[in-house]
């Protein structure tokens, strides 16, 4: 069973989401959101399998949102259910920790594929942003491995090249010292890095330890 986190600050966008998971086995709404001081307080309280984000909402939104939900210990994987279809924005909000992006204007059927694909582990972009995304992929030059990584990851390697430690680093950004530990493993992990000394020589040759 996929328990949903939905977040739209529209209650209609909301009941006709409801209703279209009312008849889906292996899909039920745990809980509803219209803003992102909600997202964060019910993450707080209760386990969900999937966050259905819709980024145009009050408050703390977009990047930052998801910069903050994948600052807890277990985050849920985010399919971002937006009106947008600018690549740009797709990319940016992928970029930032989203594991998918699916415009508003899809099919229920492509909403439920997105929903179950993510959810299992999977990513998932709407196909004509996809489409879009691959067309400038193929043109542009090779991606440099840290420009893979979240903005708060990015934030993190950075001091590290700089040599703090992890309590330090902890302390700074006011997090505890496990949610850095995460950052670390899942940005080593993203760059194919296996070891600290790895790590630095990387944030060397890149002008990151400074």
């Amino acid at each position: 069973m996929i328990r949903l986190l939905i977040v739209d600050d529209h209650v209609l966008m909301r009941e006709g989401l409801k209703q279209l998971f009312e008849g889906e086995d292996d899909i039920v709404v745990a809980g509803e959101a219209g803003c992102g001081d909600d997202v964060l307080a019910k993450l707080d309280k209760e386990p969900f399998d999937l966050i259905l984000l819709d980024i145009s909402i009050p408050g703390l939104h977009g990047v930052d949102l998801i910069a903050k939900i994948r600052e807890f210990s277990a985050p849920p994987p985010i399919l971002v259910l937006s009106m947008h279809n600018e690549p740009q924005i797709a990319k940016r909000k992928l970029k930032a920790g989203a594991a998918g992006y699916i415009t508003k204007d899809s099919s229920p059927k492509d909403l439920l594929g997105a929903i179950r694909k993510v959810a299992a582990g999977g990513r998932y972009i709407t196909g004509d942003i996809a489409e879009s995304i691959a067309f400038e992929v193929s043109h542009a030059a090779p991606v440099v491995p840290h420009e893979m990584l979240s903005p708060r990851e990015l934030m993190i390697l950075r001091m590290l090249a700089q040599g703090k430690k992890v309590q330090e680093i902890a302390e700074e950004l006011e997090i505890s010292n496990k949610t850095v530990s995460t950052h670390k493993a899942r940005l080593m992990q993203k760059m194919h890095i296996d070891s600290d000394v790895k790590l630095m020589q990387y944030a060397i040759a890149h002008g990151m330890a400074v």
